[in-house]
């Protein structure tokens, strides 16, 4: 199901960018996003929908729900990257006669602390 939608959601990417290619300009120039002669609006004006203008919508709506879709089904799919911390030693009681060991010494060897007196 996954790999499916991954597929048909490649497919829908690269049939928006062909159709969209294909699509020839409104011929609104920057001129007439500032107010330019023959500018109804900024994007220029909203004629009939070509054939291609409704491919495109329905192909973005595809593209759209797979988006959504493998959002939810990747949301589910992943897991976590942070380690679970390890279990805490069991605190069960030692044997009697069994005395616990004392804590090692310290690797590195401790300097004496400069005295304050003058001299």
């Amino acid at each position: 199901m996954y790999i499916a939608l991954t597929i048909v959601h490649v497919l829908a990417c690269f049939a928006i960018i062909g159709i969209v290619l294909l699509q020839s300009g409104k011929g609104a120039d920057i001129g007439s996003a500032f107010g330019g002669a023959g500018s109804q609006a900024v994007f220029g004006s909203m004629g009939t929908p070509t054939l291609l203008g409704k491919i495109t919508t329905g192909i973005a709506i595809v593209f759209a729900v797979t988006s959504f879709t493998l959002a939810i089904l990747g949301g589910q799919r992943a897991s976590s990257v942070v380690r679970e911390a390890a279990p805490p030693p069991s605190s069960t009681p030692a044997p009697a006669g069994v005395t616990p060991a004392a804590p090692a010494a310290p690797a590195t060897p401790v300097s004496p602390a400069p005295s304050s007196q003058p001299r």
